[in-house]
């Protein structure tokens, strides 16, 4: 591989182009048909194997090099949020109440313009090269559905990248971290059950809004006295319905709640520590409850040994000053379910390029500098050329 990956103005300009495009027209997980039929077109015509319909609207391209090595994989996520966009930019959402609010447009853009530069140079490409455009990363599990349809086994990957976007950092800077990066996401789904009554004579009912709420302050206490002070965890209550009107106490209140942590052993240990606490709740008041616990998503870690190599990777390419030690995220993210499976790094690209560009990931108004994707293209491209060789 040379030192540098150079993007020419006009790769560049179509990646941008790419970008918009696909802010324009933005699709909810596992319907990106659109996308979907963008991304299988470009990389068809680019001479790559496609394959096509991996889980729903999941596309592979495959590119084999004429020397011998491994097989890696190189992905992004394609879907957006049902969010309104605010933004009111030549490339606003057109779809109104959905919105690439997370970046995945741009990381569309950067992979494919990643294909051309590798299609380009073919013949220096050693072992075999899967570009995985995965549906649904949103909350809906695209990676682990594509890992049941069996993405890994099919197309015999031993290596994972991946790369998210982010306006926590500044344009073009690139944070890599060993170990646990992203937390694992899980998902609570409460009801509660009492007996409904006149709002004047609540000693004639059992009143599940005051039950619920004694439930959600006595959660706090999972995180605050019983994990260790040093674990990183998350306990929220995000959604809490009950009741119609003023004078009315209602027979049942539903709650939805995440739980975030790092660790797969505390991960474990918070449906009984959340149960425990409800059924105390509802026993002191006579109610009853109703209670699921969702695994959702386990915690994003990276390999040691790739997350080193990639870091430095970068730092050939872009220099000491431009890469990072990128903080740990209570956030979650799916690329865990390929990490899981093979060797694997995933990566941040700084997109903060002003305020207009600060805004956080699922925000009405959240959009990137697109002086970042080139940095991105260029780290996707050189990873194609020198993990399948070099990669440890």
């Amino acid at each position: 591989m040379t030192a540098t990956i150079e993007v020419p103005a006009k790769l560049a300009d179509q990646v941008v182009a790419t970008r918009r495009d696909l802010h324009m027209h933005p699709e909810l997980g596992f319907a990106e048909e659109r996308t979907a039929g963008i991304v299988a077109e470009r990389l068809g015509n680019l001479g790559y194997d496609v394959h096509g319909a991996i889980a729903r609207t999941g596309v592979v391209g495959v590119i084999r090099g004429a020397k011998a090595g491994r097989t890696i994989m190189l992905r992004a996520d394609m879907d957006a949020l049902p969010i309104l966009e605010e933004n009111s930019g030549p490339y606003r959402s057109r779809n109104d109440g959905v919105m690439h609010a997370c970046g995945h447009d741009g990381h569309v853009a950067i992979l494919l313009g990643a294909a051309e530069l590798i299609a380009d140079r073919r013949d220096e490409l050693a072992g075999t090269v899967c570009l995985v455009f995965q549906p649904a990363e949103e909350g809906q599990g695209g990676a682990q559905a594509m890992v049941e349809e069996g993405l890994i086994e099919r197309f015999g990957i031993e290596r994972a990248y991946g790369l998210h976007l982010s306006s926590k950092y500044e344009t073009g800077t690139l944070g890599f971290r060993s170990g646990p990066f992203y937390a694992s996401s899980d998902s609570i789904e409460i009801e509660v059950l009492g007996k409904g009554g006149h709002g004047a004579a609540p000693h004639d009912t059992i009143d599940p809004i005051l039950t619920a709420a004694g439930f959600v302050t006595a959660l706090q206490q999972i995180v605050s006295r019983n994990v260790d002070p040093l674990e990183p965890a998350v306990v929220t209550i995000g959604s809490f319905h009950g009741g119609t009107i003023h004078n009315v106490i209602p027979r049942t209140v539903r709650m939805l709640g995440t739980v975030r942590a790092f660790s797969e052993e505390l991960r474990d240990s918070m449906p009984g520590r959340i149960e425990r606490i409800l059924k105390a709740s509802c026993d002191a008041a006579g109610a009853a409850y109703e209670f699921q616990y969702l695994k959702r998503y386990p915690v994003t870690a990276n390999d040691p040994d790739q997350s080193q190599y990639a870091e430095t990777l970068a730092r050939k390419l872009f220099g000491d000053a431009r890469v990072f030690a990128a903080d740990k995220l209570m956030g979650a993210e799916d690329f865990s379910f390929f990490a899981q499976r093979v060797p694997a790094c995933f990566y941040m690209l700084g997109a903060r390029g002003d305020s207009a560009t600060a805004h956080p990931h699922h925000s009405s108004t959240f959009d990137i500098d697109e002086a970042a994707l080139p940095a991105g293209v260029a780290m996707m491209t050189a990873l194609a050329f020198d993990a399948p060789a070099h990669a440890p």
